[in-house]
């Protein structure tokens, strides 16, 4: 077992992240070509002409993590007669700086996403881009492709249009701060305070957020919430892990990019463009979850219902409010990956199975994301009446592709967080938690602290465990090197129903 020095953790940390990265086929480096490139890049020119719009004086802001510096869309609203609502989502304009089949391109296009470790983040774009050139930063000019959509009074989409513009963000918001003050348990936050008018924006898309989320839960959107941890350090000091819940800020973000994925990938279907869909398909284990249903005294159909699935759901977590990130994450597990696939023109791909959507391209996150970078290239092109830069060939293995990468990329920071956790783990071999089952195959049982809400292997334990399944186990090893934590179960199977 690795018992590294308190002191050194975030080093060691770093190194077991990179040698990761590289043992998944991500680069955690860029190459001599990429940053050459990088020192001839400057600002990019901010267009004059007839086809961009100069909305600098909007009341754009950013609502992101409080260390974000990333920041790829920008949103604001406008109230129209009759009670409907225009809405306007920035996405930072990063094809007007990243060439195609630049070496810059080459690095994005072979990790496709920035990976978010325990102890470094590993950008898509470097720095100079992501964080300054192509992030929607404070108070600086910047290019964009504007995602427009009118709503009416009940929340339907009744007009939406797509154009390039220049945008300047006037308020860079942080989302604890923001959704405390729409829960009415904090002031408003300074930053919003010293703009005029953004607070009654900021309200305004909030409630138009909350009627497109009641009409996509209407539809079978499932409410699901897990409780993410990151660790905590003073300085190289490993301190702890601290829960990143859902608040009602993180919501309305996420609600908003749902409206602006739908519209981007209906735009490129209509314009009889290829686009990269991202699809979550029927459950694999839907049998499973209506067992896990039936344990919390509930009845899911014998086919997956998506609708039925959110009622459960949503009285599941006004039972038990406390369990209801277990009760998520098991479904989350069940439910199967989501995967990039490519939509031809006239085609019928599935759709996004937890978000009760039929069109969903990924768009709002290029800075971050390459399967955004491919369709804002998309875009820009059928807005210029183009054809398509890539052969539909080229983008289905492209979708592949970016699917195989992104699971390579989550599951480097689920293993380097499992070394965090191993760390602070290492001094309680022996101790005595509560778990849940998260993973169960021929491969082997999985298990969830409820505290810490950290995840390891079960070695031994009750015959017949299935996701969901809540047990009593002990801490018998870690290796912080390996990301390896290890029980064994020393209590009987319960249930759901019967360990409530």
């Amino acid at each position: 077992m690795t018992t590294p020095a308190s002191t050194q953790a975030r080093t060691l940390l770093q190194k077991i992240a990179r040698r990761v990265m590289v043992e998944r086929g991500l680069a955690p480096e860029f190459t001599p070509a990429a940053l050459a490139e990088l020192n001839a890049i400057n600002a990019p020119a901010i267009a004059a002409d007839a086809s961009t719009r100069d909305l600098r004086q909007l009341l754009w802001c950013s609502i992101d993590n409080n260390d974000s510096r990333d920041l790829d869309q920008l949103s604001v609203a406008e109230a129209l007669p009759y009670g409907a609502t225009k809405l306007l989502v920035a996405i930072a304009d990063v094809s007007a700086v990243v060439r195609q089949g630049s070496a810059i391109d080459a690095h994005a296009r072979q990790n496709t996403t920035s990976v978010y470790t325990a102890a470094e983040i590993f950008p898509m774009l470097p720095e100079k881009l992501s964080t300054d050139l192509t992030s929607l930063g404070f108070a600086a000019d910047r290019l964009a492709i504007v995602v427009e959509m009118t709503f009416s009074t009940e929340g339907a989409l009744t007009a939406s249009a797509i154009y390039p513009a220049t945008v300047r963000n006037s308020a860079k918001l942080a989302y604890n701060s923001v959704a405390a003050w729409l829960d009415g348990t904090a002031p408003v936050p300074p930053a919003i305070a010293a703009v005029a008018g953004l607070a009654d924006n900021i309200r305004l898309q909030d409630r138009i957020a909350r009627r497109l989320a009641e009409l996509r839960h209407l539809g079978g959107a499932l409410s699901l919430e897990t409780i993410q941890t990151r660790p905590v350090f003073a300085g190289a000091l490993l301190t702890g892990l601290e829960a990143d819940t859902p608040n009602s800020a993180k919501r309305l973000i996420e609600d908003l990019m749902i409206a602006s994925n739908g519209v981007t990938a209906r735009f490129l279907a209509a314009k009889k463009f290829p686009s990269i869909r991202r699809v979550v398909r029927i459950p694999k284990y839907w049998n499973r979850i209506v067992e896990l249903a039936a344990e919390h005294g509930s009845t899911l159909p014998k086919e997956p219902d998506a609708v039925a699935l959110e009622h459960f759901l949503v009285a599941a977590k006004s039972a038990d409010p406390a369990g209801f990130p277990e009760l998520s994450l098991s479904v989350i597990k069940l439910m199967g990956a989501g995967e990039y696939v490519l939509e031809l023109p006239g085609g019928n791909v599935a759709g996004h199975f937890g978000l009760a959507v039929r069109d969903y391209a990924h768009s709002t996150a290029p800075n971050r994301r390459f399967p955004d970078v491919l369709t804002q290239r998309l875009l820009k092109a059928a807005l210029a009446g183009r054809p398509p830069p890539y052969a539909s060939d080229e983008l289905a293995a492209l979708a592949k592709h970016c699917t195989e990468q992104e699971d390579a990329a989550k599951k480097v920071e689920r293993q380097v967080g499992k070394s965090a956790a191993a760390m602070l783990l290492c001094t309680s071999i022996g101790k005595q938690f509560d778990a849940t089952v998260t993973g169960a195959s021929d491969k082997g049982t999985w298990v969830r602290l409820m505290q810490p809400p950290v995840e390891g292997k079960l070695d031994s334990g009750p015959a017949g465990l299935r996701v969901g399944d809540r047990l009593r186990v002990q801490l018998v090893h870690t290796d912080v090197d390996r990301g390896f934590i290890d029980f064994i179960g020393i209590g009987p199977r319960l249930t759901a129903k019967s360990g409530s």
